[in-house]
């Protein structure tokens, strides 16, 4: 097993029912090293952090390159499993995805469904599910079992009506699951309604 293997298998494996695993956001070495001692052993690289760090905007306003430039030099700095916000995919292939990720270091990744290079909009469920089993199926050509997040933004683009809101969200994720999601995201804000 790689060292990357190993890593994407510990991620995993802090991934479990009843028991959130806390991933601090993180965008430089400076960053992770600073997460890393106070004890987390796991970390997330955010989109937003990492192009506010670099002077670009967020919502896909730096390219997958830059994004893998940092990954890099956060991966040399800690020991560490990461996953990275890829946002809705940069407009990349998910097979040059998974490969800039591994080779970059990091072992896990968040997909979501808002389209930043085509004016924000919002996968289809069954869109959003095909480009989540193609990231599989290409992490699955590797030794890396990357920990694939899907999101959902329907909370907090507040899309559709409210009042099936969640049954939406629920069916969209659960397509993400089948496709080979192993994490799955409603980003939002929510009351213990929803819940």
């Amino acid at each position: 097993m790689t060292d990357l293997s190993q890593k994407a298998t510990t991620l995993l494996e802090l991934h479990q029912p009843g028991n959130p695993v806390v991933l601090p956001t993180v965008w430089d070495a400076w960053s992770a090293n600073l997460a890393v001692s106070a004890g987390f052993t796991a970390l997330t690289v955010g989109s937003h952090p990492v192009s506010d760090s670099i002077g670009k905007p967020d919502n896909e306003g730096i390219t997958f390159d830059e994004l893998l430039t940092r990954i890099s030099q956060i991966s040399a700095a800690v020991d560490a499993p990461l996953s990275v916000d890829i946002e809705s995919g940069y407009g990349e292939d998910p097979k040059r995805l998974i490969d800039g990720l591994i080779s970059a270091g990091a072992v896990g990744l968040n997909i979501e469904d808002t389209v930043h290079s085509e004016g924000g909009r919002l996968r289809e469920a069954q869109e959003h599910a095909d480009f989540v089993g193609a990231l599989r199926a290409a992490s699955d050509a590797t030794d890396v079992h990357v920990v694939i997040n899907a999101r959902t933004d329907l909370f907090v683009k507040q899309i559709g009506d409210e009042n099936d809101r969640v049954d939406r969200a629920i069916a969209r994720l659960k397509l993400a699951a089948a496709a080979g999601a192993d994490s799955l995201y409603p980003v939002g804000f929510h009351n213990d309604d929803d819940y």
